[in-house]
C-alpha cells in the first residue's frame, strides 16, 4: 500500500504538471462572432408569436440587408446561375411551382422546395428535419451537388474576391475577412423577416372582427377544427394566442407510396434510423398556400384542391401510415368547398423589402 503522504505527493505533482501545461498551451474557448450594428426587433404580425432569435445571431439592419443580397445572388452557385431565390421565389410564395427544383447544370432534386415563409418558427429545417437552425440550413444548398453545386470554401473565396462584399461584411460584422458562418447567419437573419400573418383568419379569430372572414370560411374553420369532421388541427395546430398551423413534427401521409405500400422516399427515417419515422415528413405551415403550389414533399399535387383530395381518400396505405390519417369522404362537396375557403383565408400580407435588392439581378424561372 502506498503511504498517504506519497499519494498526496503524486496528486500534487500531477496537478502541477497539468497547470503548467495549461500555461504553456492555453485553451481559449472561441466565442461566436456577433454583428456590430444595432439590433432590430422583427415585428410579428397579428396571429404569430415573437420571432425566435438565436443568442449568437441577433438581427441588425446590416446583416438583414446583407443576407437579402446573398439570398438573391446567383454567384453563390458554382456557375453563377442559381440563387436561393431560384428555388424559393417570391412569386411562388418563396417556394417553387415545379414538383422538384432544378439546380446547376439542369440537375433535378428529389423533393419539392418548401416555403421560406414563416420558416423562422420551424424547430427543424428541410422536409426531414436534418438541420436544426436556419443558419445550418443555409449552408446545405450551397454545397449540394444538385443544387448550387459549390463548396463552402469556394463560396467564401468568391465573396472575398468580390469588389463589394468585403466592405458589406465589415459594416455588418466588423471585419472584411469573410467566413461561411457570417454568410449563413446573414442569410438566416434575412429569412427571419419573411413572415406572414394578419390574414383574414387572424383578423377574425384574434382581432375579433366578425366581418374579416366570409361565412363560408367560418364554416370551413369549424370543419378544420372538428375531430369528427376534418381533424386537420391535429397536425396543423392552432392556439389561443397564435397559430403556426404546424406541429413542427413529422408524419407519414402515404405520399409517395405505391399500390403495394412501398415508399419511394424514407423521409425522416434516413436521419433518425427510427422505424416509426419511416416515410415521415415535416408538417408544413398552411399559411400563404396561394401561389405556393406544388404541394407535398414531392410536389405531387398541383393545387390545394388536389392535396385535399389525398386526405379525402385517406392517404395511400403503407405499414407506417400515421394513425391520425382517416378517410374524409364523409365530407359533403359543400363542406369540402368550405374547407378550401378557410384555407384561402390563411393568406396574409408579406413585409415590404423582401424582394431582390436594387441593382442585383436574381436568377429565377
Amino acid at each position: 500500500m502506498v503511504p498517504p503522504t506519497r499519494q498526496l505527493f503524486f496528486v500534487a505533482l500531477v496537478l502541477a504538471l497539468f497547470l503548467a501545461a495549461l500555461a504553456y498551451f492555453p485553451v481559449h474557448a472561441q466565442s461566436p462572432i456577433l454583428p456590430i450594428g444595432k439590433v432590430v426587433q422583427i415585428k410579428a404580425p397579428l396571429g404569430l408569436p415573437a420571432v425566435p432569435i438565436p443568442a449568437d445571431n441577433p438581427p441588425t439592419e446590416e446583416t438583414i440587408a446583407l443576407g437579402r443580397r446573398l439570398y438573391y445572388d446567383p454567384s453563390l452557385s458554382a456557375d453563377g446561375t442559381i440563387s436561393c431565390a431560384s428555388c424559393h421565389a417570391p412569386k411562388f410564395a418563396f417556394s417553387d411551382d415545379r414538383p422538384v427544383s432544378v439546380g446547376v447544370g439542369g440537375k433535378s432534386g428529389t423533393r419539392h422546395a418548401p416555403t421560406v415563409i414563416n420558416s423562422a418558427y420551424s424547430t427543424t429545417q428541410f422536409w426531414d428535419g436534418r438541420a436544426l437552425s436556419l443558419e445550418e440550413q443555409a449552408k446545405g444548398p450551397m454545397a449540394n451537388p444538385v443544387e448550387m453545386a459549390h463548396n463552402l470554401e469556394g463560396v467564401v473565396k468568391h465573396l472575398q474576391a468580390d469588389p463589394t462584399y468585403p466592405q458589406l461584411f465589415k459594416s455588418a460584422w466588423g471585419t472584411d475577412q469573410i467566413t461561411i458562418d457570417m454568410v449563413a447567419k446573414s442569410i438566416a437573419s434575412f429569412e427571419r423577416t419573411v413572415i406572414a400573418g394578419d390574414s383574414p383568419f387572424d383578423r377574425f379569430y384574434y382581432g375579433h372582427d366578425s366581418n374579416a372572414m366570409s361565412s363560408q370560411a367560418q364554416a370551413g374553420m369549424k370543419i378544420f377544427m372538428s375531430s369528427k369532421k376534418g381533424n386537420c388541427e391535429v397536425c396543423h395546430t392552432m392556439g389561443k394566442d397564435y397559430s403556426l398551423f404546424t406541429d413542427n413534427k413529422f408524419h407519414n401521409l402515404g405520399v409517395g407510396a405505391d399500390t403495394k405500400g412501398e415508399l419511394n422516399d424514407v423521409g425522416r427515417y434516413a436521419i433518425t434510423k427510427v422505424d416509426d419515422d419511416m416515410g415521415c415528413f415535416k408538417t408544413p405551415t398552411l399559411r400563404n398556400l396561394a401561389n405556393r403550389g406544388r404541394y407535398m414533399h414531392d410536389g405531387s399535387f398541383p393545387t390545394v384542391k388536389d392535396a385535399l383530395a389525398h386526405y379525402i381518400g385517406g392517404g395511400n396505405w403503407n405499414p407506417h401510415l400515421d394513425k391520425e390519417i382517416h378517410s374524409l369522404d364523409r365530407l359533403t362537396f359543400d363542406e369540402r368547398d368550405d374547407l378550401l375557403a378557410f384555407l384561402d383565408a390563411l393568406n396574409g400580407k408579406l413585409p415590404d423589402n423582401i424582394g431582390p435588392p436594387p441593382g442585383l439581378i436574381s436568377q429565377g424561372h
